[in-house]
C-alpha cells in the first residue's frame, strides 16, 4: 500500500511540475526580444531589441519621458551593430556594436544616440560620455497606430515604428 502511495504522490508531482514547466514556456513575454538584419550598401546591419505594445497606453510623454534618454524599446538597451563603417544622418560611425538610444522631443526633432557601452539594461547607467555619435533626426507621423514597438531596415537607414510615430535613421 505504502508502495502504492508513494508512487502515486511521485506521479502527480512530476505532472504538476510538467505542467508549470509547459505553462511557463508558452507564456508570451510582455516585451519579446526580437532582431532587425539587413544590408545597407556594403555593411550588415544588426539591431536587437524588446518590442514592447502600446495596450491602450499613452507611450509618448507618459510611458515614454520627453527630453530625457530612452532605451528605444523595453528591457535591455536596444544594440545597434554594423561590421562596417558608415555615415548616420552625415557624420560618421565606425563599425563596432553599439547601445542605441533616442531622446523625444514633444516637438522638434530627436536626438538619436550611439553608445559605446553595448551592453546595459535599460538606461539606468547610460553615460553620455561614452557616446560614439549622437544626430538629430526628424520623426513622420505614421498613417494608422502601430501596436508592437518595430525597427525595419531599408535601403536609406532604418526606422522605429511605434504607436502613431515613425523616427527614421538614414545611413549611407
Amino acid at each position: 500500500m505504502k508502495t502504492i502511495f508513494k508512487s502515486a504522490t511521485v506521479l502527480v508531482a512530476a505532472m504538476t511540475l510538467s505542467v508549470n514547466a509547459f505553462a511557463q514556456e508558452t507564456k508570451k513575454p510582455a516585451s519579446p526580444a526580437m532582431t532587425a538584419t539587413g544590408k545597407i550598401k556594403d555593411a550588415n546591419i544588426t539591431i536587437a531589441y524588446s518590442s514592447p505594445s502600446v495596450k491602450d497606453r499613452k507611450i509618448w510623454g507618459n510611458l515614454v519621458a520627453y527630453d530625457q534618454v530612452w532605451r528605444a524599446g523595453a528591457n535591455e538597451a536596444t544594440t545597434f551593430e554594423t561590421d562596417k563603417d558608415i555615415t548616420v544622418q552625415g557624420k560618421k560611425l565606425p563599425a563596432g556594436k553599439y547601445s542605441f538610444f533616442l531622446i523625444p522631443k514633444e516637438s522638434g526633432t530627436w536626438t538619436a544616440i550611439f553608445n559605446k557601452e553595448a551592453k546595459q539594461w535599460g538606461a539606468y547607467k547610460y553615460e553620455q560620455a561614452k557616446d560614439a555619435l549622437r544626430v538629430d533626426v526628424k520623426t513622420k507621423a505614421l498613417p494608422a497606430k502601430q501596436e508592437a514597438l518595430v525597427y525595419k531596415i531599408n535601403k536609406n537607414g532604418f526606422t522605429v515604428d511605434w504607436d502613431k510615430i515613425s523616427v527614421p535613421v538614414e545611413i549611407k
